[in-house]
């Protein structure tokens, strides 16, 4: 039986729905917890991927292609640890949300899911609605680049172009749920979503040991995954099988930055580099100041420049990325600069998406 959603604002529950009655985002209503104590990492079945850590997730594998298990490398030149992403089989993290929101479609006996996405979400729920047997509609701003919106209809979807802002095009993509024309497998909405993406902390913690560490330095649009990685790390810690959390340090494209601006790190312009996190009203922008707050975090600005930079160097040390994932990177840099994290602190940073994208 597919999990419950229960709501954290008013305390509904429903079999299934995109959102509450009230307006809020809805959570999973069942977290499973294991029992026993941190297996050795080493018993920890790879072949199965993120799947190895099932006794976290809410959600059976039903939809899959191996995500999970990403790098964990040393990256000197930045005194951090990478976690390399863009290795996923579509090419970012996104998979990881992607493969168990397409695996509670599949239980929830979904025919068609509506997406809205500027590129990365869009390739990921896209091509696992392929391998699902499901059809996919992605709802994408009309300046969406050529090689994402190719990622999509190769595998089958159809990319539904709107004219306007992102938000717009998100109006209209719940339109189109709304109007009944498919399951809403939104990134930002879709509870399910964040389940996958907490495998991040998972893996991290369990490449590491069983140690969290320091602090992550993570792109912040939606919070996809930053949230992810807060849940992740949380679930951990009430399992026993880390000791610490680690500090979240979002890092926010200028002229995009809700969370950054609370913070007091408020920048005028436009990063259009960053375009993977060009989101001006998260969806759930409470929970985001939550998690900062609850682990003694931060967001920042960070304008096109230094996203840019950080890019080139990047790709000099063989790290070959997209541009919005150089973002945390450079956040991590503004970060020692300011003094919010000491030179010598342990710092995992996700590179989120693949430079074969464009």
């Amino acid at each position: 039986m597919p999990t419950d959603l229960a709501c954290p604002a008013c305390g509904r529950t429903y079999e299934d729905r995109w959102r509450c009655e009230c307006g809020a985002p809805l959570d999973l209503a069942d977290e499973p917890r294991p029992d026993g104590p941190a297996p050795d990492p080493g018993e920890l079945d790879a072949r199965r991927g993120l799947w190895s850590f099932d006794d976290f997730l809410p959600v059976e594998p039903r939809v899959t292609l191996g995500e999970g298990m990403t790098p964990l490398v040393d990256a000197p030149a930045w005194s951090a640890e990478f976690k390399l992403e863009y290795v996923s089989p579509t090419g970012s993290f996104k998979d990881r949300g992607a493969t168990t929101t397409l695996s509670r479609a599949v239980e929830l006996g979904v025919d068609r899911v509506i997406e809205d996405s500027s590129g990365n979400a869009g390739a990921a729920v896209a091509t696992y609605a392929a391998r699902a047997g499901v059809e996919a509609d992605v709802y994408v701003p009309a300046s969406a680049k050529p090689s994402k919106l190719r990622a999509i209809e190769r595998a089958g979807a159809t990319p539904v172009r709107i004219e306007g802002s992102r938000e717009d095009v998100t109006a209209a993509c719940v339109e189109a749920v709304e109007r009944g024309e498919g399951w809403y497998a939104s990134h930002a909405w879709n509870p399910a979503f964040f389940a996958g993406t907490a495998t991040i902390a998972y893996e991290i913690a369990a490449q590491r040991d069983w140690s969290a560490p320091d602090a992550l330095v993570a792109p912040l649009g939606h919070g996809t995954l930053f949230l992810g990685a807060h849940r992740g790390f949380r679930a951990l810690l009430e399992a026993g099988w880390i000791d610490s959390m680690p500090r979240l340090l979002g890092a926010q494209a200028v002229g995009y930055a809700p969370i950054a601006a609370e913070r007091g790190d408020a920048t005028a312009g436009e990063n259009d580099v960053a375009d993977g996190i060009q989101i001006r009203e998260p969806v759930r922008r409470g929970e985001i100041l939550d998690a900062v707050s609850a682990t003694d975090g931060d967001a920042i600005a960070l304008g096109a420049a230094a996203v840019e930079r950080e890019l080139a160097r990047l790709h000099r040390r063989g790290f070959y990325v997209e541009p919005t994932s150089a973002i945390a990177p450079a956040a991590l840099r503004a970060y020692r600069e300011r003094g919010v994290l000491d030179p010598d602190a342990d710092v995992v940073v996700p590179l989120t998406g693949s430079g074969l994208k464009g």
